[in-house]
């Protein structure tokens, strides 16, 4: 049987709106295939990026778009609000993408790796929202794209990527390479060859501790991780599993799951007829306590999510204006909520893994000021942590709040109903929450 195209308008049309396709109570959280879900235990390897060192390979569950051609810069600046005039072959950016009403699209990391050519990887959202306007506004730019695993069909990823971590990840480097390898600022690369492969070293790394990335490719996957884990040895370095990496954006305050803007302007019916209906943009879950018919309510201004050292207005782009009139109309603020451990253990979790994307309400009194995004157990610390939006004027650090804690059914109850739901008491804190994430680790 042939495979018929479903396209997302097509979902949405038979579904009866944006929210009634993608409202799934109950979803599992989502964890990156192929690794094992756990090597050390996930709480020892929470607490060892926190004290050692950990090796994560990230080869299976990203998403990779090569860009390459005379015009795709120019196509790159055109969708996006970086500067992509000031970008060094070697640097990566966090790329953000925003449609005309302002709201984005989802990051992205772009990798300028030659002089015509970028690598644009992460949630397929961002790579979509390229790919279709490089086609749609005849660019000169050759482009492929590398899914996550479950769309390879068993096929290998094109690249590897490994992230050394944690306090000892230097050590383990100078190790690996037989010294410190070249001066390299953050979010810039620098070629290295270990164990006779040649590679790239990206200044990087996750939960608010210095590392890199090694990216290269997949061919050269086995060599590489053998070598930097023989070196890692002496170091104690542990291999990060599914779970334990699905929570390590938490302390470093990256929002992993922003709801792309593209689901009602009628300026964007075509783009929504190009993309498939099985697709991030068709298939990523919302659920939690926060219910709305309206999908606008759940999008997100790059300003709210951090992304203002990434914004440029020197060019034009898509959302252009908009972005820059939402700069001085931004009313939530990014925070993390510690979790009251007592109203947690009432829930019946105890001290068992948690990892939930869900929307829960975030309330003061009876007003509603916020949602969550992502909430994790994280061991070290014996806390739940929850990366949220709040109202600006509920942002201080020592805020209390509630966190309503369920899964709202559904089109047709009242998205404000009492549904019996647990309350959480919650404390505002920054975000990130580490304090080496906050202060230190973007200096250089």
């Amino acid at each position: 049987m042939a495979w018929e195209f479903v396209s997302l308008q097509q979902g949405i049309d038979e579904a009866g709106s944006p929210i009634r396709l993608l409202w799934k109570p109950g979803s599992e959280p989502w964890k990156p295939p192929v690794i094992d879900d756990e090597y050390a235990g996930w709480r020892a390897e929470q607490a060892a990026w926190r004290t050692d060192v950990t090796l994560s390979d990230l080869s299976f569950h990203m998403s990779d778009t090569f860009l390459r051609g005379p015009d795709a810069r120019r196509l790159l600046g055109a969708v996006s609000a970086n500067n992509v005039e000031n970008f060094e072959i070697g640097q990566a950016k966090q790329f953000v993408p925003v449609a005309a009403d302002g709201n984005i699209i989802t990051d992205g990391i772009l990798l300028r790796d030659g002089e015509e050519s970028f690598v644009l990887s992460g949630v397929p959202a961002a790579q979509n929202w390229v790919t279709s306007h490089a086609v749609a506004g005849g660019y000169d730019v050759e482009f492929s794209t590398d899914g996550s695993m479950e769309f390879r069909f068993g096929e290998q990823p094109r690249l590897f990527r490994m992230q050394v971590q944690g306090p000892r990840a230097l050590d383990v480097v100078h190790k690996a390479f037989g010294g410190p390898l070249p001066e390299t600022k953050f979010f810039h690369s620098t070629p290295v060859t270990l164990a006779g492969r040649s590679f790239r070293a990206l200044r990087h790394g996750m939960a608010g501790q210095a590392g890199y990335e090694f990216i290269g490719d997949y061919a050269d996957h086995d060599a590489a991780k053998e070598a930097l884990t023989a070196a890692g040895e002496e170091f104690g370095i542990s291999l990060v599993g599914a779970l334990s990496y699905a929570t390590n954006g938490i302390e470093s305050g990256w929002i992993p799951t922003p709801t792309p803007a593209i689901y009602t302007d009628p300026s964007l019916a075509d783009y929504r007829q190009r993309l498939g209906l099985f697709t991030y943009e068709g298939q990523n879950p919302l659920y939690g306590s926060f219910y709305s018919d309206r999908i606008e309510d759940y999008y997100t201004s790059p300003w709210e999510l951090g992304y203002g050292r990434s914004i440029s207005f020197n060019h034009d782009f898509i959302g252009r204006d908009a972005l820059q009139a939402a700069k001085d109309q931004v009313h939530r603020t990014k925070v993390t909520l510690e979790l009251d451990a007592d109203d947690v253990r009432a829930l019946g979790a105890d001290d068992a893994y948690l990892n939930n994307y869900g929307r829960q309400r975030i309330e003061a009194g009876d007003e509603l000021v916020g949602t969550t995004f992502q909430a994790a157990r994280i061991a070290p610390l014996g806390r739940v942590l929850a990366l949220s939006l709040v109202e600006t004027a509920h942002a201080a650090p020592g805020t209390q709040v509630e966190v309503v804690w369920g899964d709202h059914p559904g089109h047709g109850t009242d998205p404000d109903a009492d549904l019996g739901f647990p309350r959480i008491r919650a404390t505002v804190q920054p975000a990130p929450y580490d304090e080496y994430a906050r202060t230190t680790y973007r200096k250089d």
